[in-house]
This record gives C-alpha cells, sequence and structure tokens, in this order.
C-alpha cells in the first residue's frame, strides 16, 4: 500500500522515456514516402501516435515483468 506512489512515478517515467525512444527510433524509418504528398499535419500525428503506441507496449511489458518478478518471492512463503 505504501508503495503506489513510487510505482505511480515510475510508470510515468517508464511510459515517458520508453515513447522518446519510440519517437527517436522512429525518426530512421521514411513513412512519408508511404503517404500522400501535402499531408503534414496527417503525417506528424502519425508519428506521434505511432510512437505512443509503441512506447507503451514497451513499457507495459517491462512494468509488468518488474511487477511478476516482485510478485514471484510471494510464491515461495
Amino acid at each position: 500500500m505504501d508503495d503506489f506512489g513510487q510505482i505511480a512515478l515510475v510508470s510515468i517515467l517508464s511510459h515517458l522515456v520508453c515513447i522518446a525512444v519510440s519517437w527517436w527510433a522512429l525518426q530512421a524509418i521514411r513513412l512519408e514516402k508511404l503517404l500522400k504528398p501535402n499531408h503534414v499535419f496527417q503525417a506528424r500525428l502519425l508519428y506521434i501516435l505511432l510512437a505512443i503506441f509503441i512506447g507503451s507496449s514497451v513499457s507495459n511489458f517491462f512494468l509488468d515483468y518488474l511487477q511478476w518478478s516482485r510478485q514471484l518471492p510471494l510464491m515461495f512463503q
């Protein structure tokens, strides 16, 4: 119960870091070749949504893994 604040802070930071890393990694892909010309706003929005989706998925994976590893010792009590 006492570590809910810490878990919330770790979750927020994890999501933000993973989204930033996803944004950085997506810059290596030339999605504009696949998109229609003169649709700059839609292309930027697509980059943002992809970064959020990928970053949140990666962050959730690591947060789940962290939670499971913290719960694993409870099985042996």
